[in-house]
């Protein structure tokens, strides 16, 4: 009689550590979703193709130049499409990252951060950042760009393809100018590129 109440408290001790270790795998399986390393999430968005330059000049011929004021030698034209402002290649960080970034102002002044060519990790709350921080690389680059302000763009579409984010216009490109693919739940940098 004794050993059949020890075989029923050891069943009820192993029933509780199953369900107690099945409780830990789904806390941390939704904590880190490694499902999602293996799930690749694809993005086109329609980056448009930039204008030849920012502004360009009328040439006068050398005989309608010499009768021409100085002021009406160079005249500034407005582009017909959009224009890239900065560009830079994404580095790996704690990912392997690869792909280009473009900062494009379209002719109505607004600006976008294109991602072209993505190709990186899918991961959990992965955000696109305009920073103020350096490209670091290797790992000590990895949790760089959390010491310095940030522009947080949005979550990431996908981990790969075209990708287009609006800049909100009162953002000062001459502050931040990297990119970052950070993982917010993480505190770690995907990749990232700097603007020039």
């Amino acid at each position: 009689m004794a050993r059949t109440g020890s075989i029923r408290r050891s069943r009820r001790w192993w029933g509780i550590g199953a369900a107690a270790a099945l409780a830990v795998v789904v806390v941390l399986g939704l904590v880190f979703q490694p499902w999602l390393l293996f799930v690749d999430v694809r993005v086109d968005d329609a980056i448009p193709e930039p204008a030849t330059s920012i502004a360009s000049t009328v040439q006068p011929t050398p005989s309608a130049a010499s009768r021409m004021e100085p002021a009406e030698l160079a005249v500034p034209t407005t582009p017909a499409g959009p224009v890239d402002l900065l560009a830079g290649t994404l580095i790996s960080h704690e990912h392997e990252t690869t792909g280009a970034v473009r900062v494009i102002q379209n002719p109505d002044g607004s600006r976008q951060l294109a991602l072209v060519d993505l190709a990186t990790s899918n991961g959990p709350d992965v955000h696109v950042w305009l920073s103020a921080g350096p490209v670091v690389e290797g790992a000590d680059g990895w949790f760089t760009a959390a010491g310095y302000d940030h522009v947080d763009l949005g979550p990431i579409k996908g981990n790969l393809g075209d990708q287009l984010y609006d800049i909100p216009a009162e953002v000062d490109l001459s502050l931040f100018r990297t990119v970052d693919l950070w993982c917010e739940r993480f505190a770690v940098s995907f990749g990232a590129a700097a603007l020039a």
